[in-house]
């Protein structure tokens, strides 16, 4: 693997995360990990949402915008839109943009950047979130499906996402689709943190990392995970979530020890120090980030085979049903027991990761970019 490589610059991207600084979850250390920093990867206007009652100091090069009333459905939304088209070309001066890149199909930042920068090509970038968000309010199906018809460019990172798109929008014109992976920092495949060796074997240490929100399925983790024995489970995740899920622990009687919301670099040092990644996830997943950095890492995977993570994955991973115990026991005492096995998980991990460098994500948004200026 090469050093990390900057893609030649590219037009200049507007592009909004209509999120607030600090929130958790892939899709932002995507963001973050293209658009900003002192050498973005990709040049661009990039804002997120200014948080309410903080006054955050934002990463090079990221405007905070102070909008207020984000919300999915309902006159709600259309107000949201309008506050936030309003700022963003406040923001801009659209003689210096070559491109949109609209990050995700659904919520207010995409209809509100098309409005404010309504001449300029757009690439939609599709997020598990935007599937899911679509199918369970009519207003982000809607937002969906206008995204759809006015992206001139829609790119997916597994063709899990798209089938799962065009069962949404059963109308878009197919020939916009661009298969472009998602990638992690090359400096962590080419200088990944030295793993500690085990001394003891006797238990396995499972690591949960993320957000705790329904669809990653740590519920049904947990419950499966009441009877079995030989592990040990630590979560990384948003401290109120984390707080939220506290009863459910109890109930079930699963010791769990919280590491915290971890930063990136601390959370590659607990990849280290664990044995497995559970992600037992319920619906669908875009790539599954964490997934490929905890591999990259040298921490093997054990996952539910939803849309996304299978292609991501395969058999680098293990596959497993977190919905039922017995299956999640039998699979997590295999891991434990069978001589070489998680030796030989790293192995394929390492390759697998080795297939993602952020550099290639960014160098392919750049080339279809230029191609659409």
């Amino acid at each position: 693997m090469s050093p990390l490589v900057h893609p030649a610059p590219g037009p200049l991207a507007a592009t909004c995360l209509d999120l607030p600084a600090g929130s958790p979850g892939g899709s932002v250390e995507l963001f973050l990990d293209l658009y900003t920093g002192d050498k973005p990867l990709i040049p661009a206007r990039a804002f997120m949402l200014a948080p309410a009652g903080t006054n955050p100091r934002p990463p090079a090069g990221l405007d905070l915008l102070p909008v207020a009333g984000k919300c999915l459905s309902g006159p709600g939304f259309g107000r949201y839109v309008t506050a936030l088209r309003k700022a963003l070309a406040s923001a801009i001066d659209p003689t210096q943009i070559g491109v949109l890149h609209l990050q995700h199909l659904t919520f207010g930042a995409t209809p509100a950047l098309i409005r404010a920068l309504p001449a300029h090509p757009r690439i939609a970038l599709v997020h598990g979130t935007d599937l899911i968000f679509a199918e369970a309010h009519r207003d982000q199906l809607q937002v969906l499906r206008e995204t759809v018809r006015a992206a001139d460019a829609i790119v997916v990172p597994t063709d899990a996402m798209a089938d799962h798109l065009l069962k949404l929008a059963p109308l878009t014109d197919r020939r916009k689709l661009t298969h472009i992976p998602w990638g992690i920092p090359d400096h962590l495949l080419t200088d990944p943190p030295t793993r500690a060796a085990r001394t003891s074997t006797s238990h396995l240490r499972l690591l949960y990392a993320g957000r705790l929100t329904a669809e990653k399925g740590a519920e049904a983790l947990i419950k499966s995970l009441a009877p079995v024995q030989g592990v040990e489970l630590s979560v990384a995740a948003p401290r109120a979530q984390f707080h939220s899920l506290a009863p459910f622990l109890k109930r079930s009687g699963v010791r769990a020890r919280y590491l915290g919301w971890l930063r990136r670099p601390q959370l590659w040092k607990a990849f280290t120090e664990h044995d497995v990644l559970v992600m037992p996830s319920t619906t669908l997943e875009a790539m599954g980030l964490v997934a490929l950095e905890a591999q990259a890492c040298g921490l093997p995977v054990l996952y539910q085979p939803v849309p996304g993570l299978s292609d991501a994955l395969a058999a680098s991973g293990v596959a497993t049903d977190f919905t039922h115990s017995a299956a999640l026991a039998r699979d997590l005492d295999r891991l434990r027991t069978a001589p070489g096995l998680l030796p030989a998980l790293r192995q394929a991990g390492y390759a697998n990761a080795a297939r993602y460098p952020l550099s290639a994500t960014a160098q392919a948004l750049t080339d279809l970019s230029r191609q659409l200026v």
